[in-house]
């Protein structure tokens, strides 16, 4: 997406990070399938909590480079991670562009549907409740983010479909199961919208629900995503850049202020 002869920026994916050893493998797939998607895009990791490298210093680093960036939130929502750690990291260097989450996204509604038929729940069955299981955010930016993802997989579910948070907002996971139940649903299915496991998704084994769906990745749908997230990104720049600049030949040479581009 960069001016002919130019390198395209870094991807760099930024997750939240996690101890557990196959969330953390799987993360590190997603990146390397999105270049296996893009050949030629160079792509790194990074991460706003619990395991290196943070975004600040991979981002630091590759500004000090000269190199151009683009930070890819490996987040299904937009909350404090996104609009606070991710925005800060990009702001301290005006070389480096923010995408917005991955989510919502019809595909990420897809691969839930495609989670939820693995266990045995029947999108055609009205008397199957389906509750979709977020790891939670105090940013209610997030909150409506996950809210618009269950809106979007009612259109294909027969039964209700509503939100349960591991953390931080209302209601939690237990508690959506019981409101379902006491709606009268025959059987309760959990809809983990996590990206890999970890400590939210063991959680959700003890919610009290009668099946449980694995988390989301791996799956290559979900690659496509952070790659539209990227392009997104390459080309507000590249509007604004003309915009500023109507007589000059185009390119990515000039990065305008992450202020000044919608992540």
């Amino acid at each position: 997406m960069s001016a002919p002869g130019s390198p395209d920026p870094v991807l760099v994916a930024c997750a939240h990070g996690t101890r557990n050893p196959t969330g953390r493998r799987l993360i590190a797939e997603l990146a390397l399938a999105a270049r296996d998607l893009r050949p030629g895009l160079q792509t790194t990791a990074a991460f706003v909590d619990v395991q290196p490298p943070t975004v600040g210093d991979v981002v630091a680093g590759l500004a000090a480079e000269g190199t151009p960036a683009v930070v890819v939130p490996v987040l299904l929502s937009g909350g404090f991670h996104v609009h606070v750690d991710i925005a800060g990291a990009v702001d301290a260097h005006p070389g480096t562009l923010s995408a917005r989450a991955l989510g919502p996204d019809l595909r990420l509604v897809d691969v839930l549907l495609t989670r939820l038929r693995a266990v045995g729940a029947d999108p055609e069955d009205p008397t199957t409740a389906v509750v979709v299981a977020a790891a939670g955010s105090s940013d209610p930016r997030a909150t409506a983010d996950v809210e618009d993802t269950a809106d979007l997989l009612q259109r294909s579910w027969a039964g209700p479909v509503t939100t349960g948070y591991g953390s931080a907002a209302q209601p939690t996971v237990p508690d959506a199961i019981a409101t379902a139940r006491a709606a009268g649903a025959e059987r309760v299915v959990v809809a983990a919208y996590l990206l890999a496991p970890g400590y939210f998704h063991d959680k959700l084994a003890e919610a009290g629900a009668d099946l449980v769906t694995a988390p989301l990745l791996p799956d290559e749908r979900i690659a496509a995503v952070l790659l539209d997230r990227y392009d997104a990104a390459v080309e507000t720049a590249r509007r604004t850049a003309a915009v500023r600049a109507p007589n000059r030949v185009e390119t990515l040479d000039f990065w305008p202020s992450p202020d000044d581009v919608d992540a």
